[in-house]
């Protein structure tokens, strides 16, 4: 398992080890996970070694610690594949998982400028500020905030506005969605986001907004969002 004459360095081998351990279920989700002592011992190697392996794994996201329990294995994350649109719900169904939200807040507010600019409306034009918690498996993943123009989807309610939005879009609105343009950044939980989500103060995140178009090209949702970095990961397959 550990090889002390093989030139792959020794915390490199532990991680592939973990990593293993992990992905053929012997060490499942949301448990415990060995001590570094207990490492050390195992493998006869310093507990300095075991430490650097678990840092690099709690660095990308297989592992997270929790401070006088433990380190524990991550759930594994929700992957998205960047080709499609899909909407938040329709991602987590596709995987099994069952999505719902925490409605935080529901207005009607004037567009500011740049909401304005994005979605193509004049400034003041009345819009729906929808801001919830997005859930799969009653675990939150993301923090949104979405945009939308009154005109465009009329007779949008706080109890609607909790449901897949691109559905009360095609199926009731009988609108056709086209496309959209997002972007992703990455950045750190705020005290905020932290409490909102269920992270720590400085863990990463994933900023996304994006915007998506009707059929006709018309701009019909703003929004921005903060993903988990732990839970969530955007797949893009390229092709020459």
């Amino acid at each position: 398992m550990i090889n002390k004459n093989s030139p792959v360095p020794i915390y490199h081998q532990l991680e592939e080890y973990i990593k293993q351990q992990i992905e053929n279920g012997i060490l499942l989700e949301e448990a415990v996970i060995p001590s570094e002592r207990e490492f050390a011992e195992k493998f006869q190697i310093s507990r300095m070694t075991v430490r650097q392996a678990i840092n690099n794994l709690v660095s990308e996201g297989y592992l997270t610690r929790q401070k006088g329990r433990g380190t524990f294995v991550n759930k594994k994350k929700v992957e998205q594949e960047l080709q499609g649109m899909t909407s938040f719900t329709e991602d987590m169904l596709s995987r099994g998982m069952s999505p719902s939200s925490t409605l935080l807040s529901f207005q009607i507010i004037p567009a500011d400028k740049k909401t304005a600019l994005d979605l193509r409306i004049n400034e003041n034009d009345s819009v729906y500020k929808i801001k919830r918690i997005r859930l799969a498996d009653g675990t939150p993943m993301a923090l949104e905030t979405a945009y939308i123009p009154v005109s465009l989807v009329p007779g949008l309610t706080e109890e609607n506005s909790n449901l897949s939005l691109y559905q009360y879009i095609e199926e009731h609105l009988s609108l056709s969605i086209s496309e959209a343009r997002q972007e992703i950044e990455a950045s750190i939980a705020s005290s905020h986001d932290a409490e909102t989500l269920g992270i720590t103060l400085g863990d990463p995140i994933l900023l996304i907004e994006r915007i998506s178009y009707l059929q006709n090209e018309v701009p019909f949702e703003l929004v921005k969002s903060t993903f988990r970095a732990d839970r969530y990961r955007f797949v893009h397959t390229m092709k020459r």
